[in-house]
């Protein structure tokens, strides 16, 4: 049996493993195939490519989007996607400094506290385009304002906890949309975090090609559920660990291993889309 996680992330969002320990992570663990799926940001998918093809690994380009859909958070991984498509590294940008602007602003937050962190030190930590409350709260865990990351989010970074800053969210539509412009397969990320069923026949209407079944947060339950929603629909299956390092505690990845038959058939509506894309625009 060939197996896969289709959801990891590096130091170019807010994982700690760059490209080439994430890949040697996998190896280690027997997988055939993986995905980097680090959030508004494809920076880190050239290392792994090269990474997983030196330890003889398959490597999928991706990428995670954050979206709203009827005041829901959602999140959509896109998978095969052209990392040099110019509209996509347009959009890509935008949500870059929209993240950078939002460092800033729980950082003002912070100091209005008293609180004695800057975002220069944010940003250092972070060493990527793309940061996000982690990196804050590692930061103030270093600095030593914090006693761990959990402290860092439950006493000023958790949602209604006075440094939290709302994220930018593109509609559920526009992120589908972007995924198939860039000749690549939409999935939606773990859906029994966000709890949102009533919006999945809604997310199909606008071209949603998959569901990610399986995730670390997810009971076999959940799973099932998952399963037979993914079923009634015809969307495809995923499913990974969602492995971002070590930031949070032990690294996720091999915790979750998905059938390598799923990799097929992303693989398989990935050409679907590109057939269609080329005869668009031919």
């Amino acid at each position: 049996m060939k197996f896969a996680d289709l959801h990891l992330h590096s130091r170019f969002s807010d994982g700690t493993y760059a490209p080439e320990e994430l890949t040697a992570q996998a190896q280690r663990f027997e997988l055939s195939a993986i995905a980097l799926t680090d959030h508004d940001s494809v920076e880190g998918c050239a290392a792994a490519a090269r990474a997983c093809a030196a330890a003889g690994i398959e490597f999928i380009p991706g990428t995670e989007l954050t979206a709203e859909q009827d005041g829901h958070e959602l999140h959509f991984l896109g998978y095969f996607i052209d990392t040099q498509h110019p509209r996509l590294l347009t959009r890509i940008a935008q949500c870059q400094s929209v993240r950078q602007n939002r460092i800033r602003e729980m950082v003002s937050r912070l100091n209005r506290l008293r609180v004695p962190l800057s975002a220069d030190a944010v940003f250092t930590l972070a060493n990527c385009r793309a940061p996000g409350r982690p990196h804050v709260a590692r930061a103030l865990v270093r600095a030593g304002l914090c006693t761990n990351l959990d402290e860092a989010c439950e006493r000023f970074l958790k949602k209604n906890r006075p440094a939290w800053v709302p994220k930018f969210k593109m509609s559920a539509e526009d992120a589908i949309d972007l995924i198939h412009e860039a000749r690549g397969v939409a999935v939606l990320a773990h859906p029994g975090l966000n709890r949102t069923d009533d919006v999945i026949p809604g997310l199909v209407e606008a071209g949603l090609d998959g569901i990610e079944c399986f995730h670390t947060k997810h009971s076999t339950a959940t799973s099932e559920h998952y399963l037979e929603i993914a079923d009634r629909f015809h969307l495809l299956v995923t499913g990974g660990s969602d492995c971002h390092g070590l930031s949070k505690g032990r690294p996720l990845i091999g915790t979750v291993k998905v059938p390598y038959q799923h990799v097929e058939g992303l693989k398989a509506r990935a050409a679907e889309i590109k057939t269609d894309s080329k005869r668009r625009e031919g």
